[in-house]
């Protein structure tokens, strides 16, 4: 055997090697996770515009949980803190947070910032997710465009890779 033919199929087979991880690559991010640029502040102070996150699209969202959606308003994608869930009443009373009539504790709030705001009650219809920005006083969320249904819901927040560190 020549050494010509042994390069050749060495070529082949790093070619076909270079293939499948491409490939690996491309089902991983359209089926299990994907990196995900943030463009706006309505998440300060946990997530900054120009953070980079994983967003996961396996597994059903938690409240409490940071969810990619597609906005009702024009299809872009947010990212958003959801809060409740179908059939839960939802309140805002002077900044703060109730579900069902409980307060909840939100450490990543900065409740110092916001100045006397005010929502609800509201039902959250079945099937529905009502989220809302840790920036309450500048977040355009579920206050202004209702309840989102579950299907607008395309990934949940896993990991912040850029920064590294705040």
């Amino acid at each position: 055997m020549t050494v010509a033919p042994v390069r050749r199929r060495a070529a082949r087979v790093r070619a076909a090697l270079a293939a499948a991880a491409v490939l690996a690559l491309v089902l991983v991010r359209a089926l299990v996770a994907e990196p995900v640029r943030l463009d706006g502040d309505s998440m300060a102070p946990v997530l900054r515009s120009g953070d980079v996150v994983v967003v996961s699209r396996i597994g059903q969202p938690q409240v409490g949980q940071l969810l990619l959606l597609r906005d009702p308003t024009d299809g872009s994608p947010v990212v958003k803190r959801l809060v409740a869930v179908g059939r839960q009443t939802v309140e805002i009373r002077d900044a703060y947070l109730y579900v069902d009539g409980v307060r909840v504790d939100e450490p990543y709030v900065d409740h110092s910032r916001i100045d006397g705001v005010y929502f609800g009650p509201s039902t959250v219809p079945e099937g529905s997710l009502f989220v809302l920005g840790d920036s309450r006083d500048g977040s355009i969320d579920s206050r202004v465009f209702g309840p989102v249904r579950q299907d607008a819901v395309t990934g949940r927040v896993v990991l912040r890779l850029w920064p590294p560190v705040r």
